[in-house]
This record gives structure tokens, C-alpha cells and sequence, in this order.
């Protein structure tokens, strides 16, 4: 776990905004909300396809990236409680929602289950890459965290890549369904 990275003293608004325009924090949270939802629904993703792949050569593979992304979720819940920000209320759904994806997509075999952690790591690419650059020096911290994970969701993408995952049947539209369910996620969990 890192040295308490999120306990910087609160932040002030460096410039003016708009009426209706959230505040420094409001945003903060809604960043911690969001990637504390995702990494919820990564790990579940993931214990889906071990329960299904786990006695296969892909166990171990899929048992190390869940590790990583457990490291991630314990992370940003002791962000979430150190900043007081609220999780996202649907946690519920990401619980079932994540492990029927990992379940569903290795129950089409191993190939699909690496083309499902292409397809979310490379919106959790994107996403953390907006992340890291909205992030100014008084949240250093945060951004550091936020670039360390990215690097490793991208190893994340990589692995399946090597793993055939562009070999799965139907993996353009099975990798276009999963992008833009993450993309709904995505919006639903810094809200909601």
C-alpha cells in the first residue's frame, strides 16, 4: 500500500467557474467515486473468468492481474474513506454486472476472456490518461497513483493482446460492446 497518498491538506479553487460547474473537490470525489467503482468492477470481472478458467494455463495469468487490480480497489477505498468521498451507489450492480462478464466472455473461451481485458483496459487507458492530465501539482499525489495504475491496466491489455486475444470469434463487435458498456459505466459510477 502507498504512504497515505491521499491525506493532502483540501483544496482551494484556483480559478473561477461557472454557476452549476462543480468545485475542485466535487471533482476529486467524483474521480475517486469512479475509479473506486471501476476497480470494484475489474476485480469482479476477473473472479468471474478465474471461476471458470482458473484450473487452466490462463489460472495464473488471470490470478495475477486480479492481484494487481485488488491493489487498485484497496487503494482508492482508503482514498474514499480518507477524503470522505461517497462510493458510488452502484456498487450492487457492478458486483453481479462484472463477474457475469467475466463469466460470459470465458464461457466463449480463453481468447474471448483476453479480448474483454482489451477492451476495458484500453478505456481505462483513456480514462486515467484525462485523469492524470486534469490533475494539477497540489494533487501530485493522486496523479502519481493514477499513472502508476494505468501502467499497469496497459500491462493488463498487453498480457491479453499476447494471449490472443484479437483471435476471439466476433472480437470487433465483442470488444466494441465492452468499450461502451465501460463508457456507461464510467459516467453512471462518477454520479451515481
Amino acid at each position: 500500500m502507498l504512504d497515505a497518498p491521499f491525506t493532502e491538506p483540501p483544496l482551494e479553487t484556483a480559478s473561477p467557474r461557472a454557476p452549476g460547474d462543480p468545485t475542485k473537490r466535487e471533482l476529486l470525489a467524483r474521480m475517486i467515486r469512479v475509479d473506486h467503482a471501476g476497480e470494484y468492477g475489474a476485480a469482479r470481472i476477473y473472479a468471474g473468468q478465474i471461476a471458470v478458467l482458473g484450473h487452466t494455463d490462463k489460472g495464473p495469468i488471470l490470478q495475477h492481474m486480479k492481484e494487481q487490480e485488488q491493489v487498485h480497489l484497496d487503494t482508492f477505498a482508503a482514498a474514499i474513506a480518507d477524503r470522505g468521498v461517497r462510493p458510488s451507489a452502484l456498487l450492487p450492480l457492478w458486483h453481479v454486472a462484472g463477474f457475469a462478464l467475466g463469466v460470459g466472455t470465458a464461457l466463449l473461451g480463453s481468447r474471448a476472456a483476453m479480448a474483454c481485458t482489451v477492451a476495458v483496459e484500453e478505456v481505462i487507458d483513456e480514462h486515467y490518461a484525462e485523469q492524470a492530465a486534469a490533475l494539477g501539482e497540489d494533487e501530485r499525489a493522486l496523479r502519481d497513483v493514477i499513472e502508476r495504475f494505468r501502467r499497469e491496466e496497459l500491462e493488463h491489455r498487453d498480457i491479453g493482446l499476447e494471449h490472443e486475444a484479437e483471435k476471439a470469434p466476433g472480437y470487433r463487435i465483442l470488444t466494441a460492446l465492452i468499450k461502451a458498456g465501460c463508457k456507461v459505466a464510467i459516467r453512471l459510477s462518477e454520479r451515481v
